[in-house]
């Protein structure tokens, strides 16, 4: 079976760890082959390439800026990129005739593209629903429903549910999401959706008690504290002045320390946070090479994750995976219209508060520094196993076609 990923992430290779290299090497493992759309994004400076390597062909576009950059050139980007990679199907997978067609939210602008190859090839055409837009963006401001912005709403919208309708299958990250899809697009059968959710494939990244210490030193990170670690996005969805907020208000709490990991558009506002504040409770890093990272992990206590409270969408980030291969437990800060709370709490793994209620965070933090949280850890590991194993995912998706 010939397999067409399309995907906004930056892949050279299905060797990298992540929940769409790991899904596509699933694919490859079962003798199908696998072929990759990839664009490169201009602030890298390189040139449109056609990558053959051992487990798929790799074909990357020239695009505008998608990442880490403003909401006007995001926007013009997600415009055009259409019809760059429309063009590039066309150039170079002309002889192919593919069997089934994958791709991701984000973007919603991959319409033409898989209309055209399902039309070509009667290929089946499966959406991986990872981000709902522009429902979100209409959460946080970004885009309004009136105005020009109203405007630019309007035409991702039309977007968003003309790609619904060209798929033939869509699979959500989690329970809240499957309803959600249904419930607010009628036209779409509801048998279509189902569950899908990030998925890895499953290494234990916890580390042994001297690894901990190592890293722990290396890094400046008291020995004796229990260790909340955030590593990802710094961005709108993530409400960072809300994140900033609960850092204050936990500065007292003697026996937590707080590392904060990750880049995005709001960095500059924790930044200047950690730059005017003097907390000896707290330390920032930029970024981190994904192997030190994930170690890092393993040597910390509990991992967090922040959504802004505005959200009416239902997210579910994946670094939630990257905690619980670590096997530490998880401390998760949202809106209530998310279900990844109920789904830490309820698989005893973890915590939740709403990401409104700094009072409620710090009380919880001042509980977790006292509490024993190995066990809830090693939960976590086994419920990544049993529900987020790439096994899982690969088999949903191979059924439909």
């Amino acid at each position: 079976m010939n397999i067409l990923f399309l995907s906004l992430i930056d892949i050279e290779n299905l060797d990298e760890r992540s929940i769409y290299t790991d899904l596509l090497r699933e694919f490859w493992k079962h003798d199908h082959n696998v072929y990759v759309i990839s664009p490169i994004e201009r602030r890298k400076k390189k040139q449109a390439t056609l990558l053959h390597t051992e487990k798929a062909v790799i074909l990357k576009p020239k695009i505008l800026n998608m990442q880490k950059t403003g909401n006007i050139e995001k926007g013009f980007s997600m415009l055009t990129i259409e019809s760059i990679i429309l063009k590039a199907v066309k150039k170079y997978f002309a002889d192919v005739k593919f069997d089934l067609v994958l791709y991701a939210t984000p973007p919603v602008t991959f319409h033409r593209v898989v209309s055209y190859v399902k039309k070509r090839d009667n290929a089946v055409t499966y959406l991986l629903q990872k981000d709902i837009f522009p429902e979100g963006a209409l959460d946080l401001g970004v885009l309004s429903k009136t105005g020009w912005k109203g405007l630019v709403y309007k035409y991702f919208r039309y977007k968003e549910m003309e790609l619904l309708k060209v798929s033939d299958h869509i699979g959500c990250m989690s329970v809240a999401n499957v309803q959600y899809i249904r419930n607010h697009n009628s036209f779409i059968a509801p048998d279509r959706v189902e569950l899908c959710p990030n998925s890895i494939e499953v290494i234990d990244k916890s580390v042994m008690p001297e690894t901990r210490v190592m890293v722990r030193k290396k890094y400046n990170i008291p020995l004796q504290k229990k260790v909340f670690i955030y590593g990802g996005n710094l961005g709108k969805p993530q409400g960072i002045p809300f994140l900033v907020s609960c850092l204050e208000k936990a500065k007292e709490i003697e026996k937590a320390f707080f590392v904060i990991v990750g880049d995005g558009t709001d960095f500059g506002l924790i930044e200047n946070y950690v730059k005017h504040a003097n907390q000896q409770n707290l330390k920032l890093m930029k970024h981190l090479p994904k192997e030190d990272y994930e170690t890092l992990v393993g040597a910390c206590d509990v991992g967090m994750i922040f959504l802004d409270h505005r959200f009416t969408i239902p997210n579910f980030p994946s670094r939630l995976l990257s905690y619980m291969q670590a096997k530490i437990p998880v401390l998760a800060v949202t809106d209530p219209y998310t279900d990844i709370g109920n789904v830490i709490v309820k698989g005893g793994f973890g915590w939740w508060c709403e990401s409104d209620d700094t009072d409620s965070f710090v009380m919880l933090v001042a509980s977790i520094v006292n509490e024993e949280v190995t066990g809830l850890g090693k939960n976590g590991y086994e419920y990544l196993k049993d529900y987020y194993n790439v096994h899982n995912s690969y088999a949903v998706i191979a059924k439909a076609v």
